[in-house]
């Protein structure tokens, strides 16, 4: 490939995320701007870098960037979700083909304010296509709050994520990281006392916490959890509300204006010592666009209340950590990953350590003739940790078939992309097959919408930070005694 370095502003090199290894050069390294899909981004102004990209990389993934002073600067991937075919409804391919055209046409398009978009035409247009390939494209508009505008003319199963205009910082998981999670992997057996634990799970209980949340009881009067909606804010107090009255001390995470903020809990070690077991959800949602109505069921309410059930069974049991354990759940997801990205960074520049992190993100649909399932990520995150959790389900929660999904990627690539080691849990094998994913219908009582199945996996969550952490029951409660406690 010959490139004129005095015409471009920069590179853009889109690479596979499995073409990044551990040792790559500094000047990719230092221009790292995330990954988006199953792509890593980055941002070459040292032209002579593109000779030290892997030989694996081809001429289509590395571009000239062009980007004048006067017209739009913020860089924003859009990708379509990896969808069952169940999924591309003549209706859908409709809403694609009509916005494949939006995007390459010089169509107006109005903004909700008023103000207009001009896609490709004109040095001067808000908007322009920079990059494109069959599922996703990077477009550049004029700031931030474009960016977030600019999802609202997505179809249904797409996501917009903003590109960080400079570089943010890439850590692989150490060797020394991923030979723990190995260890725990060696010593991993049947426990009683765990297996006694996490059966005390309530289905009943998650009933009535996801209605909540959705508002299907008549009582929260949450319309939206959407992270720029005021009921996000009633989600989150409630949240932190019930995670500290089982027990954990709680706080507010702040981290972009006009974000609802993350909801962060914490379970100390019995002796204070670094190591840290993550498990979180992301609370905030998203409807059908051009409607106000966001229930979030299952995206990612069955997360939420999965993590939530966990400490409430901590509560309930008593049990002490040998290691420090945090339950978090997430805002900012659909935007971006704004609030685990935020989260992770803030942990790295701490120094935190962190044993492993597992993200429950939609854990209750699968179809009427399918079994319950448990999907672990094919693309983004530690396979290490994802085997863990694949061994861990056999033993507590055999009724679950195990396999690998397409669907990606949640708030455990903030983690991975900070070299911690992460997976994700997910509600079946494959991609999405939800077909109220992304829809203001996204409530439980529904076809497919599967709390037992959500109840199965919250227990592989929950023995596998069991197992992590390590923990002990309080004096003189033995394994008779946890079938009581309920």
């Amino acid at each position: 490939m010959i490139l004129n370095p005095a015409t471009p502003v920069a590179l853009l090199a889109i690479l596979r995320a499995s073409d990044v290894s551990p040792n790559i050069p500094p000047c990719l390294a230092n221009n790292f701007h995330g990954i988006f899909g199953q792509q890593s981004v980055f941002k070459i102004s040292d032209f002579a870098c593109f000779d030290l990209l892997p030989a694996s990389v081809d001429e289509g993934s590395v571009l000239p960037l062009h980007l004048p002073e006067d017209g739009p600067q913020q860089l924003v991937w859009i990708q379509q979700s990896s969808i069952d075919d169940s999924l591309r409804t003549p209706e859908y391919e409709a809403e694609v083909a009509d916005f494949d055209d939006w995007l390459v046409s010089e169509k107006r398009v109005a903004y909700p304010d008023g103000q207009t978009i001009l896609l490709e035409g004109t040095q001067s247009s808000p908007l322009s296509l920079v990059y494109r390939n069959a599922n996703s494209s990077i477009v550049a508009v004029a700031d931030l709050d474009a960016a977030h505008v600019l999802s609202s003319r997505l179809p249904r199963f797409w996501k917009a994520s903003p590109i960080p205009a400079s570089p943010v910082s890439y850590f692989p998981v150490p060797d020394t990281a991923i030979k723990r999670v190995r260890d725990i992997l060696v010593s991993l057996r049947f426990d009683a006392l765990v297996a006694g634990i996490v059966n005390g799970i309530s289905v009943e209980q998650m009933r009535r916490d996801i209605r909540y949340l959705t508002n299907e009881d008549g009582t929260s009067g949450i319309q939206s959890r959407h992270s720029f909606h005021h009921g996000s804010r009633i989600a989150a107090e409630w949240l932190k509300t019930q995670f500290e009255d089982a027990g954990a001390a709680c706080r507010f995470m702040d981290f972009l204006e006009g974000f609802a903020p993350n909801v962060v809990c914490r379970y100390d070690a019995r002796a204070e010592n670094s190591n840290t077991v993550l498990i979180s959800g992301h609370y905030d949602s998203r409807g059908s666009f051009g409607m106000e109505r966001a229930p979030g069921g299952n995206d990612d309410g069955s997360g939420t209340i999965s993590i939530l059930n966990i400490a409430r069974r901590i509560k309930q049991t008593g049990i002490t950590f040998r290691s420090n354990v945090e339950l978090v759940a997430f805002a900012g997801e659909e935007q971006g990953l704004f609030g685990s990205k935020a989260y992770a960074r803030e942990l790295r520049g701490k120094g935190a350590n962190i044993i492993l992190m597992i993200q429950a993100d939609m854990l209750a649909y699968h179809a009427p003739e399918e079994p319950p399932q448990l999907g672990l990520p094919q693309f983004i995150g530690t396979p290490e940790v994802a085997q863990l959790v694949a061994n861990v389900s056999a033993i507590y929660s055999p009724e679950l078939t195990v396999g690998l999904t397409t669907a990606c990627c949640s708030d455990h690539q903030s983690f991975h992309e900070q070299g911690y080691p992460a997976t994700q849990v997910f509600e079946r094998t494959g991609p999405i097959a939800d077909p109220m994913y992304h829809n203001s219908g996204d409530f439980s009582n529904r076809p497919g919408y599967d709390l037992n199945q959500v109840r199965s996996i919250s227990k592989v969550q929950f023995a596998t930070l069991l197992h992590a952490a390590g923990f002990d029951l309080p004096e003189g409660v033995g394994l008779e005694d946890l079938g009581r406690v309920v």
